[in-house]
């Protein structure tokens, strides 16, 4: 009885290594089918309701557009969803030539003002929700504007980045008011000018403050927040002094490049500042001391499973109003972190707010803050998202506990951190962090396995060569 060859160790390694590759694909592969034959890109859904909001809710999707091409399932719109969640209108941004959507403020006339971008400037528009049209809209050569706020009838306080002058090898990062009237600018106060240190915050001759939000306060005052500084401050607009700062280039401890945040004062006249934490994925509240060194106390913070939050307002009663971005949700939950109320997002929301509110601007005088309520201290976020639950087995969750306690933690949580903030803008909609990341190594897999041949094989192709040169 003759015996059977034995396959040689080489086509063994060959069909380990397809199999591999198979595994690491297959997940995205399933996504990417399931998800094509079952939904749509562009649909919100409602999640968890236990508590239907109260009114009507607005979001800005913020868009994506890479090297002048836009994506059609990550378009840059408004959505307004009802108290359930259900979607009442979209405005496209396409309609006009917006390629990324910022700020969203209700009007007191029930409307919108949008910011929103174009390749070489800014549009800044109201948008008439009932008649679905515009009422009046301004393009400024603005290169990249995130934040402005309408001021009365005629007036836009706006906050201006990526102002680097070729010309002058100077920043001209800055802060405007525009007036529709004249056309002209009543207003001009710049980063540099102010003690903002060149070597600080982003690359200098690119993205140096990446200012991302700008509120008038009191009528007197702007706060805005300089998401590279790390940093929100509060300039007089009589002197154009800072005459207060809270948070530090580089100290992270306070925030990380944060986003949106909102002023309130308690019930005892003290300035207080909530704020979403962006870089630490989570949502705090500082309380400015009364002890006269102008320091600024942490009084509520919330964490758990945020994935890049950029937005948090606090309700009439007493909630937070959270746009977790890179969760692609829209929350709203009580003072002690439980969610009454989620929507989910099919592609990175940007802003939320409530319609018959009012620009959170205007409207702090009678929120409550975490003193008023008595519920100062640390809260964990209570997810009813089965999809949110199985954060412990996320991507970032998993690399960083792998490294915890090691010499390596902390490059392992930059890494992860990172990843988690940038792959999402890389990969389809339909695509998991996990799904991606088994792309990557398959790639990787691939080209070692490509050049360990060629070494292998480098005589006879070497032989081959050398053949079709003689």
């Amino acid at each position: 009885m003759s015996k059977l060859n034995p396959i040689p160790r080489l086509q063994v390694l060959r069909i380990v290594v397809c199999i591999l590759l198979l595994l690491l694909v297959s997940p995205a592969i399933f996504s990417g089918l399931n998800t094509e034959s079952s939904s749509s890109y562009l649909e919100f859904s409602p999640g968890f309701i236990e508590q239907p909001a109260d009114g009507v809710t607005i979001v800005s999707i913020q868009g994506f557009h890479f090297e002048g091409k836009g994506s059609t399932k990550k378009p840059a719109r408004l959505v307004a969803l009802d108290p359930l969640g259900n979607v009442l209108w979209v405005h496209n941004g396409s309609s006009v030539g917006a390629r990324w959507f910022y700020d969203a403020d209700p009007l007191p006339n029930g409307n919108v003002f949008v910011v929103a971008t174009e390749p070489n400037g800014t549009l800044f528009y109201e948008l008439d929700v009932n008649a679905g049209k515009i009422n009046w809209i301004h393009r400024l050569p603005l290169i990249d504007t995130h934040d402005a706020d309408l001021i009365g009838d005629d007036k836009i306080l706006i906050a201006n980045m990526r102002n680097y002058n070729t010309s002058t090898s100077l920043n001209d990062d800055r802060l405007l008011i525009f007036n529709r009237t004249t056309g002209l600018f009543d207003w001009e106060w710049k980063f540099r000018d102010h003690g903002f240190k060149k070597v600080g915050g982003g690359k200098y001759s690119d993205d140096w403050t990446h200012v991302n939000d700008i509120d008038l306060i009191e009528d007197r005052y702007v706060m805005v927040s300089i998401r590279n500084f790390d940093q929100i401050i509060l300039i007089d607009l009589l002197t154009d002094k800072i005459v207060s700062t809270l948070g530090e280039d580089g100290r992270h401890d306070i925030m990380y490049e944060q986003h949106n945040p909102q002023y309130l004062v308690s019930s005892n006249n003290i300035p207080t500042i909530i704020v979403a934490d962006s870089e630490n994925d989570r949502i705090v509240e500082y309380e400015l001391s009364n002890d006269g060194t102008q320091n600024w106390e942490p009084t509520w913070i919330l964490s758990g499973n945020f994935s890049w939050p950029r937005d948090a307002d606090r309700l009439p009663n007493g909630n937070t109003l959270i746009t977790d971005s890179l969760n692609h949700r829209v929350i709203e939950v009580t003072p002690l972190g439980k969610i009454v109320w989620e929507v989910r997002s099919p592609w990175g929301p940007y802003d939320a707010e409530r319609l018959s509110l009012g620009d959170e601007a205007f409207s702090s005088s009678n929120l409550l803050t975490s003193t008023d309520m008595g519920i100062t201290g640390k809260y964990y976020l209570q997810d009813n998202n089965p999809d949110h639950l199985a954060s412990n087995s996320s991507f970032k969750h998993t690399i960083s506990s792998i490294f915890e306690g090691t010499f390596l933690e902390q490059q392992a949580n930059w890494f992860s951190t990172r990843w988690t903030h940038i792959a999402p803008w890389i990969y389809p909609v339909w695509m998991s962090d996990w799904d991606f990341a088994g792309i990557l190594i398959a790639t990787i897999v691939l080209f070692l396995w490509f050049s360990l041949e060629l070494i292998h094989k480098r005589k006879k192709i070497l032989d081959y060569v050398k053949q079709k040169i003689e």
